[in-house]
């Protein structure tokens, strides 16, 4: 398998989203708020007219939220015809997978276990293949708000 992978950090391990299904990394400007949604939602904002839902990472798997983010960047992506800006807590690269995505072994969490979809290898090391659709879900304890806040 040689699929393009964007490589970031979220809560301290490194994750791989596939590169076709992210269709920018952009400077993420004002976030605005959005009253009644569920607090993984940080708000939403604009990319050239497009109203787009700002997902905190490290909320949708039910970690705390950091206040130090340096990186002022957010991966957009779209899923159920909705575009996304996922902030996370570092972009690193765009890289490619080496063989075939492998099992995800025990040891991550029941917050990983619901988004990872495999374990990759790739020349910068190993990464959490993360399900966007899963991820820009939220927690456990969330999941269905999304659609109903969207």
């Amino acid at each position: 398998m040689t699929d393009l992978m964007v490589m970031a950090q979220i809560a301290g391990r490194r994750c791989a989203m596939p590169a076709h299904d992210v269709q920018s990394v952009i400077e993420l400007g004002t976030v605005t708020p959005v009253p009644q949604t569920p607090d993984f939602i940080a708000g939403i904002t604009a990319l050239r007219s497009q109203a787009l839902t700002v997902i905190d990472c490290r909320r949708a798997l039910g970690f705390p939220a950091i206040e130090w983010n340096t990186d002022p960047r957010a991966a957009v992506v779209s899923v159920g015809g909705f575009s996304y800006a996922l902030i996370l807590d570092a972009i690193e690269d765009i890289t490619t997978i080496i063989g075939e995505p492998g099992q995800v072994t025990g040891g991550f969490g029941a917050e990983w276990s619901r988004v990872a979809t495999g374990m990759i290898e790739t020349s910068s090391g190993p990464a959490l293949l993360i399900d966007l659709e899963a991820l820009i879900a939220g927690p456990a304890d969330d999941v269905g708000n999304l659609s109903d806040a969207a």
